[in-house]
């Protein structure tokens, strides 16, 4: 009887800690190299399409940034999600969306590669983290 009590508990714990995490906000950074030449095509193709093209499949854009060191320019912004299922599957259909892929098509076309090197990096904050 006691092991199956212990067996009770220990669902509990993990079912609450499991509900737990899956209602934890998802923080995502992305940092783009971006190039120098085409910088201005860069930010424009970014605030103007992909931006836009975000919306519709539910990005929140917390904030964004540039870096410059002596060696490269980065393009950095931050998201929020509600989890990582979502953030995973507004990133496929994104990736999908055919005016998207038509407007890097273009842009590649015109500009040459406006993205270099892009690193993504999924941020689960701490516990004991400010707010």
């Amino acid at each position: 009887m006691k092991r199956y009590f212990l067996i009770a508990v220990l669902f509990t714990v993990f079912t609450a800690k499991a509900q737990k995490a899956q209602t934890s906000p998802v923080f995502q950074l992305r940092i783009y190299e971006i190039f120098e030449n085409n910088k201005k095509e860069f930010h424009e193709r970014f605030k103007d399409h992909a931006m836009r093209i975000m919306k519709k499949y539910n990005f929140k854009i917390l904030s964004i940034y540039e870096s410059k060191s002596d060696k490269k320019t980065e393009f950095v912004y931050f998201l929020q999600w509600p989890d990582e299922i979502t953030m995973k599957k507004a990133w496929e259909d994104f990736k999908k969306d055919q005016e998207w892929i038509e407007i890097k098509k273009q842009y590649t076309a015109k500009y040459g590669d406006v993205v270099g090197n892009i690193e993504d990096r999924v941020l689960t904050k701490v516990d004991y983290s400010p707010n």
